[in-house]
This record gives structure tokens, C-alpha cells and sequence, in this order.
């Protein structure tokens, strides 16, 4: 069944299963929709019981053969992660050995600085600069500063 959601408008399925357990839920509580949450914006989306009923109309013998299905060809569990992975492991930083004492690591030997000539650089006065500044501020966008 394919179901576009109210707030975000993405579009999305229900599969056979999903709509098998939506329209046994809504018989048993006796409902008039059943709440599809939309796998983007992971809001509710509400379908009309009438909506489910016509998407799948003899959803009970369905129902009955999906249960038939499940028992001749049982599905295994997922297995559990190891150990090792899980974030508290990663968390806890490993001791590090300590430093002994009088032992030092080896410097590496300095290299003496090459000198290479700098390039020129544009000496400004304190007041130009504060110049520039001023006129900056002053400034207005869209103005030019023709006299009339």
C-alpha cells in the first residue's frame, strides 16, 4: 500500500506484514485508522480502517497462510554484537605505562633556518589607515561620493 505523509510528503509502503499487523490492531482495539509512521520524518500519518479493509480485503485467511508460512520456514533472530564493539568499550581509554624517571625521549637534532629574502612589504601610516577606516564607515551602500 503505498502512503505519502502529511507533514513532509515523502512517499512510502507498507509491506504485506506491516499491513497484516496494522489491520489486526486496529480489529482488536477496534480502531477507525491505524498510525503509519513515515521512515523519514518518523511522524504519524493516519489511514482510514475503510482504506486498509479495501487494500487487503480477506486479510484473515492471508493472515491464517502467513502463519502456515512462518511455521514451515522459521526465521532465525539476528545475533547480538560482539562484545568488543559495544560503545562502553570504546569509551574507557587503556592505561597507558608509566614514564621512568631520568628517562628521556631524543630531541631531534635542529636544523638550521634557511634565510630566504622577505618580500617587500606596503608600509602605511597610522593615519591612513585610520582613514580607510573612517571612509569605510561613512560609507553608504549604493552612494557615490561625486560632488554636485
Amino acid at each position: 500500500m503505498n502512503i505519502r505523509c502529511a507533514f513532509c510528503q515523502t512517499p512510502y509502503t507498507l509491506s504485506r506484514v506491516a499491513m497484516l499487523d496494522a489491520l489486526q490492531e486496529v480489529d482488536s482495539k477496534n480502531l477507525t485508522h491505524y498510525d503509519a509512521h513515515c521512515p523519514r520524518c518518523r511522524r504519524a500519518t493516519r489511514v482510514p480502517r475503510q482504506r486498509l479493509e479495501m487494500a487487503m480485503p480477506n486479510w484473515r485467511e492471508e493472515l491464517k497462510e502467513f502463519e502456515k508460512e512462518m511455521k514451515a520456514h522459521p526465521q532465525q533472530e539476528a545475533p547480538l554484537p560482539a562484545p568488543e564493539a559495544s560503545p562502553v568499550a570504546e569509551a574507557t581509554p587503556t592505561p597507558k605505562p608509566a614514564a621512568q624517571k631520568g628517562a628521556t625521549k631524543p630531541k631531534p637534532a635542529a636544523k638550521p633556518a634557511e634565510s630566504k629574502p622577505k618580500a617587500a612589504a606596503r608600509q602605511t601610516t597610522p593615519s591612513a589607515e585610520t582613514k580607510k577606516s573612517t571612509d569605510r564607515k561613512t560609507s553608504t551602500k549604493g552612494t557615490s561620493k561625486k560632488s554636485k
